[in-house]
């Protein structure tokens, strides 16, 4: 068995959660609703506060989407109740973030600014500090959506290995590499 697919899902106070003919899970909370469509070879079943999962085989097909679907529900849950929070920080020179409703404004270093039109379900914060690189703040109560965001965000300008200038996640560890070596 799968060690994440077997354990139980708790499902706190304030929290709905109903699963439909067509094996959609719907998971209503204090911040939000969502939903997911199962794999209908998994079985949920929602009972005292829990829901647990199950497969019909041990194929490695249903092995997968055991332990997969599992966590997808997890995240929901967890989603609805506190929500997901990523911070990411600017580091160079000239490098800046600004907001105006849900577009980020990012300047890179390149000849132009950067527009990132984001989804609505994602709410953006962009702070600049005097001294101190630009971070941009993500939320949102779904894990999926705000992942993406953040690599999409990312991928705009990734920290290079030798000055470290680029996006990156607040407390992220860049591998740094030695520059030339100084002349003979």
């Amino acid at each position: 068995m799968s060690r994440i697919g077997k354990e139980p899902v708790r499902i706190p106070k304030g929290v709905e959660v109903a699963v439909s003919d067509k094996n959609v899970v719907t998971v209503k909370g204090p911040k939000g609703t969502l939903k997911e469509t199962i794999d209908p070879a998994i079985k949920v079943a929602v009972e005292e506060g829990t829901i647990t999962f199950s497969r019909p085989t041990d194929l490695k097909h249903h092995r997968a989407m055991h332990g997969l679907y599992r966590a997808l529900v997890s995240n929901m849950v967890e989603g609805v109740t506190k929500g997901f929070k990523t911070e990411q920080e600017l580091v160079g020179v000239g490098y800046r973030a600004t907001t105006k409703g849900q577009q980020l404004h990012l300047s890179l270093g390149f000849s132009h600014n950067v527009v990132l039109e984001l989804p609505k379900e994602v709410s953006v914060a962009a702070v600049q500090e005097k001294g101190k690189s630009p971070v941009v703040t993500l939320e949102s109560i779904n894990k999926q959506v705000l992942g993406a965001v953040a690599a999409k965000i990312r991928s705009l300008r990734k920290p290079e290995p030798y000055k470290g200038k680029g996006i990156r996640f607040v407390g992220e560890n860049i591998r740094r590499k030695a520059g030339k070596a100084a002349g003979k």
